[in-house]
């Protein structure tokens, strides 16, 4: 691939190379490395870091994980969230781009004034917290999926932009046969939009599973906690511990004994119920993404580019 260019082009071609190569390192290492971690035993990842493959390999931390009730009942309040809220989001979002897209809509002016203010300005925490309670939202599950039913203007532009590839002659042609507007929207609009659509997706659903700002904010139940949120939990008890442990050392050595072993020892301990707990919370995100690669880079291109 690079034999037969000048020394300047084969120059850029291996100091691209090696970029990415870098790149990908910086990129995957971090994870890899909680993988790996996860997956050793807790004293053992205690006497030093390891970098390539675990000293002791145990999947006592991930059990630990797994058999948490707790943290199953918030996966699924996770996975519900996400699977609902991104389908949902996508079909309201795709139908007001499609109304937005068509030059006879009334208003057009004021919609596109209001969906642009929107991306650069918004209500703050406080009002958007007392509008919650108002609504009754306040500690009730419907909390994560209404106010997340419309995905954002940014999505209606990047929909709007595909629905204008769209020739013009098969609405034309659809209209002349009597169709409504539903009818186009469902069985010609979305059919020719599945790119945009799953790119879209993956994004929503990254963002809603990756959310615990809703949780932290608008939910005091147990029985409503996100994976997201328990891990962000975890990590600052863990965190308080550390800093406690360390304080104690210099003032009561018994107080530090005893929250040295509240941490764990043997195969499990804070640390790696910690890096288990982010590794699988990750893992459902890994996985989307392969089912949805054939349509994602087609999407963003369609969803960038007027045809």
């Amino acid at each position: 691939m690079i034999r037969g260019k000048s020394l300047g082009e084969r120059a850029f071609n291996i100091s691209n190379i090696v970029f990415m190569i870098i790149l990908m390192f910086v990129t995957i290492y971090p994870f890899w490395y909680a993988v790996i971690s996860s997956l050793n035993g807790g004293a053992d990842l205690m006497r030093g870091s390891i970098f390539l493959w675990p000293r002791q390999f145990t999947w006592a931390s991930w059990q630990t994980v797994m058999a948490d009730d707790g943290l199953m009942k918030a996966a699924w309040v996770t996975a519900s969230r996400t699977i609902i809220v991104t389908v949902v989001s996508i079909l309201y979002t795709a139908m007001f781009a499609y109304a937005f897209s068509r030059p006879y809509l009334k208003g057009k002016k004021w919609y596109a004034i209001i969906g642009f203010t929107s991306m650069y300005f918004s209500g703050g925490l406080i009002p958007s917290f007392l509008l919650i309670n108002w609504l009754g939202l306040y500690d009730n599950y419907w909390v994560y999926i209404i106010p997340s039913l419309f995905g954002g203007f940014w999505n209606v532009i990047i929909l709007n932009a595909n629905y204008k590839a769209i020739p013009d002659s098969l609405f034309e042609s659809a209209k002349m046969d009597g169709s409504s507007e539903f009818r186009i929207f469902f069985q010609i609009v979305l059919p020719l939009s599945k790119p945009v659509l799953a790119a879209l997706s993956v994004f929503t659903a990254v963002g809603v599973w990756n959310d615990y700002g809703t949780t932290l904010y608008f939910t005091q139940s147990s029985d409503l906690q996100t994976v997201q949120y328990l891990i962000l939990k975890l990590l600052q008890t863990s965190s308080a511990a550390e800093k406690m442990s360390s304080s104690a050392v210099l003032t009561n050595p018994a107080v530090a004994d005893l929250l040295n072993a509240a941490k764990g020892s043997g195969l499990v301990t804070a640390k790696t119920i910690e890096l288990a707990a982010m590794v699988i919370a990750s893992i459902p995100m890994l996985i989307l993404y392969p089912f949805a690669q054939r349509f994602f880079t087609k999407g963003v291109l369609l969803g960038s580019v007027k045809g």
